[in-house]
């Protein structure tokens, strides 16, 4: 049984910060939402016909274009992850165009393109965002969970947490680098990689895939530890190393791993196989329990274990910012956005290689 994180109630924001939901409804749109959650077979999406609010002063609308299918939708809908609303509206990789802007907002005028990520709001008060670690802010909200997110036609995002996107590259490819690039651009600055270090990669899905290729074009060598020999197949194609099973020892020791798979199993497996003085960062919100880890072998000879949490906005910048140099190869498997149901299912079955993208119909 995997552990529940972040299930306690959640902290009121300081006195100041600018964190208010209400606002008047004036929008319907066809959205999907969590009605209860569990087991898949349980069905707990349902399609609805939904209210989207008017923007508030600091907020866009938005006509969601494309949308990523993130695991972290998936254990939202299973309920490994609480949800903080009911009926929340999942989805956190938006790719779409400002229908109306908030008052307040500089940033975008209506038609711009933008995407919305994970991180939807923070306080701006706090010691952590005073410091510039605002992905560590305990008053932080996410998009798909604290506020409704992309499995919709439309959606409403704070502009301040919103990101310009460029006209060339098709929804679908943008979508997955919203949060599976984004969350795998930290995991790798986690990692402390030096320069042509030898990189593990443990899973190889959305975030992962396009991890290696980042890694790849800072000249990283990198191996893929990953049970479906399908997506060894792509990692080889990508550019790695060599490509193993997720529990297989890599070719020679490691400078620093990213375990992707939410599986804690891993984590002793990823620590063995570090060299002296690696670091493995653990790139997934939710993992399970984490047996057998050993001082002697696992963590002596100053190897470090590290946790990602979330991103910042900087993060997000910096990311886009290299994948527009570098445009990474986006495998994808696209869904028309009725069939979210279906996606998350495959997703769970292990049938999606590469990420999957609700598209718009």
């Amino acid at each position: 049984m995997g552990r529940v994180l972040l299930s306690s109630p959640r902290p009121m924001p300081p006195e100041g910060a600018d964190m208010a939901i209400p606002r008047h409804e004036t929008l319907s749109t066809t959205a999907w939402v969590v009605e209860r959650p569990g087991p898949l077979d349980s069905f707990p999406l349902r399609r609805v016909e939904r209210p989207i609010t008017e923007p508030r002063a600091r907020e866009i609308l938005i006509e969601v274009a494309a949308c990523g299918v993130c695991r972290t939708d998936l254990h939202l809908a299973e309920g490994d992850l609480v949800p903080h609303r009911p009926r929340c509206t999942p989805g956190h990789e938006i790719v779409g165009r400002v229908l109306q802007a908030g008052s307040a907002v500089t940033e975008f005028t209506p038609g711009d393109r933008v995407g919305a990520a994970w991180l939807a709001g923070t306080c701006g008060t706090c010691r952590y965002c005073r410091a510039d670690h605002e992905n560590l802010c305990p008053y932080s909200r996410y998009t798909g969970w604290d506020l409704d997110g992309g499995y919709a036609g439309h959606t409403t995002v704070d502009a301040r947490f919103a990101y310009p996107l460029p006209e060339g590259p098709a929804d679908e490819e943008l979508a997955p680098l919203l949060c599976a690039g984004i969350i795998g651009y930290r995991a790798l600055e986690r990692t402390d990689l030096p320069p042509g270090g030898r990189l593990g990669i443990y899973g190889f899905g959305a975030s992962a895939h396009l991890t290696a290729q980042l890694a790849l074009s800072r000249g990283a060598v990198v191996h893929v530890l990953t049970r479906s020999e399908e997506a060894q197949r792509l990692a080889l194609e990508l550019g790695a190393a060599s490509a193993r099973g997720a529990y297989d020892s890599p070719p020679e020791p490691l400078d620093a791993a990213i375990l992707f798979a939410p599986v804690g199993d891993l984590v002793p497996v990823a620590l063995a196989a570090l060299d002296r003085g690696g670091t493995l960062a653990v790139a997934g919100i939710h993992l399970t329990d984490i047996p057998g880890l050993n001082y002697d072998r696992h963590l002596f000879q100053e190897r470090t274990l590290r946790s990602v949490t979330a991103n910042t906005r900087a993060d997000g910048r910096a990311y886009l910012a290299e994948a527009a140099r570098n445009r990474p190869t986006v495998h994808v498997q696209r869904y028309a956005m009725s069939r979210a149901d279906t996606a998350l299912a495959d997703l769970a079955a292990d049938r999606v290689t590469g990420v999957a993208v609700l598209i718009a119909e």
